[in-house]
């Protein structure tokens, strides 16, 4: 028989740990659908560092977990004007807008990531919002 250890993830207390730290265990929170607890631990680490764009990806991704759908927007809008060429960002904008019903809105965000990154997820992404936009389309030149 083999001696198997698990080992918990480290706790980490809020003001406690750089901004690396916080990144590791929020991603790792992230990972196993935790975004209240990530969120615990990226807000101070953003007070800290509010330019720091990892955390920020963090913080919009536990906003799309929450369904915080207009904070999430607002994060992810600031990420695309300070890092225009982010795929993640600009997928996640995308995405954030067509979860709001706002198609014509995502399409170029969704369009332009599945460009820069050649992603096969990324182009299905165009796909369905240009078929949903379809009927939108019609109706309106009728």
């Amino acid at each position: 028989m083999t001696d198997a250890f698990l080992s918990a993830p480290p706790v980490v207390f809020p003001g406690q740990a750089g901004p690396e730290h916080a990144y590791r265990t929020a991603h790792d929170l992230l990972t196993r659908r935790a975004p209240e607890q990530a969120l615990e631990i990226l807000e101070p680490a953003l007070e800290r560092d509010p330019g720091n764009t990892g955390l920020r990806s963090l913080r919009a991704w536990a906003y799309l977990i929450r369904v915080q759908l207009q904070k999430a927007e607002a994060e992810l809008r600031e990420l695309v004007v300070d890092v225009p060429d982010d795929v993640w960002a600009r997928h996640a904008l995308g995405r954030a807008l067509e979860r709001q019903s706002r198609l014509a809105e995502a399409l170029p965000h969704l369009r332009l990531a599945a460009a820069m990154s050649g992603d096969v997820e990324h182009e299905v992404a165009v796909l369905r919002v240009e078929r949903l936009l379809m009927p939108h389309q019609q109706a309106s030149r009728n």
